[in-house]
């Protein structure tokens, strides 16, 4: 199967690639823009263990580019697409809505324009728990009415409804992955987990906001993609499906804190109030999930914690220059 990723640089696109090189009847064409709202050495790190494997073909191309998108349609039978290409960070938005309505809004609809000109029959797609917005009751369900409160999130929400129209006009069929706080190796500097390791490692502030008194629904890279996997091969009777990927397991950012220091050490933490981007909690139900992939041993956080740990310690020298 030949499958087309977007993003393949990024955290969870690295993973995802790499776990379907794993199965020889796969074909991984990947395509990224490289950009630096982080760690430009980072992504070219994941990106060169992938082209390693001979069954992956990368091409440096922006989704928001319909011209350069398009070669790589005429010229590879695409049988899946999974779009994790998007302009991260709740936080930049607020500064940089620019760049979110050009890679997530303008990127998605060329993908599934293009889908629609190519007759291509399947495309999963990154969307984000953000699009919930600030919620009081919990777990949240994918049935419950979505409040965006930034423009990452409308983006997201914008894809949703993109791949709506699409999947009942063009007979293609969407897979929405609601994806809550993803953590693992090779994770991306500005979140976190690695935020806090890098801290640590250079030496510099940790800035802690609204004093630590957050909850995250933190899901282990590995299930991400296990589940994905599992999805691929599923059937669908919903030309669009919505799906939260999560654990179902809200930690407080406390505790986790409380983890990483006893680890790895503690960097000088400046706290302070709550960002205007931010929510208080993240809690999603993976019910529908489940029910559909059958997957339940999600990844403890002290676990998931620990593996991260042991690859910061082993790649300390790398991690001091990202």
């Amino acid at each position: 199967m030949k499958i087309l990723i977007t993003g393949c640089a990024g955290f969870l696109g690295y993973h995802l690639s790499k776990a379907l090189l794993l199965n020889k009847k796969n074909y991984v064409i990947g395509i990224d823009n490289l950009n630096d709202y982080y760690s430009v050495k980072l992504k070219n790190k994941r990106l060169n263990f992938l082209k390693k494997k001979k069954r992956f073909h990368f091409q440096k191309i922006d989704i928001s580019n319909y011209s350069k998108l398009e070669k790589i349609f005429k010229k590879k039978k695409i049988d899946l697409i999974i779009n994790l290409a998007a302009q991260a960070g709740v936080r930049f938005s607020i500064n940089n809505p620019r760049a979110y309505m050009n890679s997530n809004v303008l990127g998605f609809f060329n993908l599934a324009e293009l889908s629609r000109i190519y007759r291509i029959k399947k495309i999963f797609y990154a969307s984000s728990s953000s699009v919930y917005g600030e919620k009081k009751k919990f777990p949240l369900s994918e049935d419950q009415k979505i409040n965006p409160k930034n423009i990452y999130s409308l983006s997201k929400k914008n894809n949703e409804e993109i791949a709506e129209i699409f999947s009942q006009y063009y007979k293609i069929n969407f897979i929405g992955l609601r994806l809550f706080t993803i953590y693992g190796e090779w994770g991306r500097p500005d979140m976190f987990i690695i935020k806090y390791i890098i801290a640590v490692i250079k030496k510099n502030k940790f800035f802690l906001n609204n004093f630590g008194n957050h909850f995250r629904d933190f899901t282990y890279v590995d299930d991400v993609v296990n589940n994905i996997l599992i999805l691929i091969n599923k059937k669908f009777n919903d030309k669009h499906t919505i799906l939260n990927i999560c654990s179902d397991n809200p930690v407080s950012l406390k505790s986790v804190l409380k983890d990483l220091s006893k680890s790895f050490g503690k960097p000088y933490i400046v706290k302070r109030s709550k960002q205007l981007a931010d929510v208080y909690k993240t809690h999603g139900s993976n019910k529908k999930l489940i029910s559909i992939t059958h997957y339940k041993d999600f990844v403890d956080i002290k676990v998931g914690l620990s593996n991260v740990i042991k690859w910061a310690k082993k790649n300390i020298n790398f991690l001091k220059i990202i």
